[in-house]
């Protein structure tokens, strides 16, 4: 008998009450599920397992890999309670690390399962790494002292070489230690980079020795913004912190033990504030200023037209450079207002001896200049894709953040890019439409949203797809304070985002990796995770219907989770309406539900609320479509759901300086005494409310009626559009919304094109 056969005995026989052995001695990896995030290239399961107990050697030979088997050992300590020997030969009962220098794919490996030994091939040291990070994936979930692992083999490589998460430190410092599990769990995940935003308008974070203002004044600001931006609150309390270059030295040490690379990100010319309070000699008014307390853009920027800026950024970065080993050092570049340029003697100067075009052009300079010297120290520059605008430095690389457009322009200039799309990337959006939500930003990124984002885009040709290096998850902190917030928006979206960048892109099923998930959470129980749980509550769809109307579709990936709802407004019980096919809106309310396990409820209620009329489901005509970031369907507008203050519920049109023309057909000409309309202002997020709101009716779609006009809106939040109607009939109905033009002179986004946000167009 093998040890393998004996101890499946002694399983069996105590499965059965007939033998005394301890059931938490020993734990199995469940047959036929074997549970891998991100999915690899190619699993094959065999039918036997390898059993890891206290004999079982660690075989590395090369400092890397004996410094991923220590890693693989803290891990295995928290299940088992002991580590294993780290021998440099051994082949039976062992787990055998060998890295080649396979070029075929970087970051790629093998690893191999029998009931003898577990052998990991890495075709380079990060290979064996993440080779490791999948068999920590098969052993069991719970703690035992001998742990089956099931007989695999497994191909596997990643698709895209740039895999990264983003933290911004600026407008909340976050300490060391959770700097370095915030790199544990990318590692984990098979991720390699970690954006490190240091620099920002609210604190300058980083220690810079030949300026030391910087850390005395630029890293404190007298008080925070509190609640929504639109609140303009403040605490009233001093903040601040930084890192020190050894504190920094530490982390990126850290970091390459787990191959992954710390590119900082260096502000510049935007966001730029806190060092003008330090420095006022580098803005272009000379100050006085004083480090940033409300969020947002705000107008002081390095002076472009004044030397000592570029030579105190150069300074800047030569530390920089020192201190992180990374091939890029990230600028920044975006959101950068003009105004101070414009007005500036240095900057019209700067322009006009240049040649140049405009103040964008003067941008363009600036940027290439940082990028020259960069160059020149062997490094190259990232910045954000409002770096294309006025002419792309000559080797940047793009990251396309306000949509797919900037990484298309700069792919087909045959430059490389990160895709992070605010729609499918931003960790800081709402994950869930529930009202017990933390604040967020706005928007609404769910996890399956992430998981069902392909970053490479249709446009590009088969060329120039291969400029698409990547993508990157980012968290930024204006309303995150605390290191359980952040993980509570990350995890698990992260987790979904890491399959997209890693997985083959015919690998990747939604159900499958909810599937996947339900395992995985174990781990990041195990790591002390706080992450969201909202993929196993009830999930609602709602379905439109030019003949039905609307439905509401129910769902859960709870296993055995057995679905009740109720449509009178009260509260779910074990003994409501079993759910079995979509409800259909038949009335003004809540219809509520919640997922029960054994009579237990798992996780939060859920609660839609609907309007009816007589418009739901109907079929919606757009003239032109609504900005990609808010664009939850023509559908949304007739789906009875009233669209949110804080527009994080997807329910929202938004038009960036575009107006809204839609035409709704209803079933047959009929009367109308009610035509309405819900718009949105909040003019700190730049949402202002139409110029104007006109209805038309008609009875061939052809030629039109004016019917109700309105063009008074004081209200701040939700406007309600109603207009009552005697005499009016019609089969078509038309609404027109004016934008309300550019942003006025002292406003938040002052010159901008302004928002305009519609939702709901009701018929009765």
């Amino acid at each position: 008998m093998t040890r393998t056969t004996i101890l499946r005995c002694c399983l069996l026989l105590t499965g059965l009450g007939l033998w005394g052995c301890s059931t938490n001695q020993h734990a199995n990896a469940p047959k036929g599920k074997v549970s891998i995030i991100p999915m690899p290239v190619s699993v094959k399961e065999n039918a036997d397992s390898f059993l890891l107990d206290k004999q079982t050697v660690l075989v590395a030979t090369t400092p890397a890999d004996k410094q991923t088997a220590a890693l693989f050992n803290a891990w295995l300590k928290e299940l088992t309670g002991y580590e294993l020997e780290i021998k440099d030969s051994g082949d039976k009962n062992a787990i055998v690390l060998q890295t080649t220098a396979d070029q075929t794919h970087k970051e790629g490996y093998t690893l191999q399962v029998d009931n003898n030994h577990i052998a990991i091939k890495g075709n380079d040291s990060s290979g064996t790494f993440y080779g490791i990070q999948t068999l920590i994936q098969l052993l069991p979930v719970q703690k035992a002292t001998a742990l089956y692992i099931p007989a695999v083999s497994i191909e596997d490589y990643p698709r895209f070489s740039y895999r990264g998460l983003h933290l911004d430190v600026g407008r909340h410092f976050f300490p060391v230690d959770f700097i370095k599990k915030y790199i544990d769990l990318l590692a984990m995940h098979k991720m390699n980079t970690f954006h490190w935003h240091l620099t920002e308008d609210q604190g300058w974070r980083i220690e810079i020795k030949k300026y030391p203002r910087l850390q005395e004044i630029a890293s404190r600001r007298k008080e925070s913004m509190v609640g929504p931006y639109s609140d303009k609150k403040y605490d009233g309390n001093p903040y601040g912190g930084y890192y020190t270059q050894e504190e920094i030295k530490d982390v990126v040490k850290y970091a390459a033990a787990r191959f992954v690379t710390v590119v900082p990100e260096i502000e510049m010319p935007g966001h730029s504030l806190a060092a003008l309070a330090a420095y006022p000699y580098l803005g272009c008014t000379g100050g006085p200023y004083e480090v940033g307390t409300q969020w947002g853009v705000l107008d002081d920027v390095y002076c472009a037209g004044n030397d000592s800026v570029f030579l105190f950024l150069q300074d800047v970065l030569d530390e920089v450079i020192e201190l992180f080993p990374s091939k890029y050092i990230h600028i920044g570049g975006d959101e950068s207002p003009k105004v101070r340029w414009e007005k500036c003697p240095k900057c019209q100067q700067r322009i006009k001896t240049l040649g140049l075009k405009d103040e964008h052009a003067l941008q363009s300079y600036f940027v290439q200049r940082m990028e020259k010297y960069l160059n020149g120290k062997g490094r190259q520059i990232i910045g954000w894709d409002e770096i294309l605008e006025g002419g792309l430095a000559p080797n940047a690389t793009v990251m396309s953040w306000r949509g797919i457009e900037g990484g298309i322009a700069a792919a087909k200039q045959k430059h490389d890019v990160i895709m992070t799309p605010s729609s499918y990337c931003y960790l800081d959006y709402y994950q869930s439409q529930g009202k017990n939500e933390p604040l967020a930003i706005g928007g609404f990124v769910p996890v399956s949203k992430i998981y069902s984002y392909e970053p490479v885009p249709e446009e590009l040709t088969k060329e120039e797809a291969q400029y698409i290096k990547g993508a990157q998850g980012n968290l930024w902190t204006e309303y995150i304070d605390n290191a359980d917030y952040a993980e509570y928006m990350v995890y698990p979206r992260a987790v979904a985002l890491a399959e997209v960048v890693w997985s083959p892109k015919d690998k990747r099923d939604y159900d499958n990796f909810l599937e996947r998930l339900k395992v995985h959470v174990h781990r990041l129980d195990m790591k002390n995770v706080n992450y969201a749980k909202h993929v196993f509550e009830v999930r609602g769809e709602i379905i439109t219907d030019s003949s039905s109307g609307v439905l509401l579709k129910l769902d859960t990936k709870l296993d055995g989770g057995k679905i009740v709802y109720t449509t009178d407004g009260s509260a779910p019980t074990p003994k409501s309406t079993p759910y079995m096919t979509p409800i259909p809106v038949q009335q003004t309310g809540d219809i509520r539900a919640a997922v029960y396990q054994e009579d237990k409820r798992f996780g939060n209620e859920y609660v839609q609320t609907f309007l009816f009329h007589h418009a739901l489901g109907k079929k919606v005509t757009l003239a032109t479509p609504p900005s990609q970031n808010y664009n939850p369907g023509s559908e949304a507008l007739v789906n009875g759901i009233e669209g949110a203050e804080k527009f994080s519920d997807n329910q929202w049109l938004g038009y960036n300086g575009g107006n809204m023309t839609a035409t709704i057909a209803l079933d047959s000409i009929q009367d109308i005494h009610l035509l309405g309309l819900n718009t949105l202002s909040a003019k700190g997020d730049w949402i202002y409310p139409p110029r104007q709101v006109t209805f038309f009716v008609s009875d061939d779609g052809k030629t039109f009626k004016e019917v109700y006009k309105q063009n008074t809106f004081d209200k701040n939040g939700i406007n309600q559009v109603r207009g009552k109607l005697d005499n009016v009939r019609g089969r078509y109905v038309k609404v027109v919304a004016e934008n309300n033009g550019k942003i006025p002179a002292g406003a938040p986004g002052a010159g901008s094109p302004a928002w305009l946000f519609v939702d709901e167009i009701i018929v009765d």
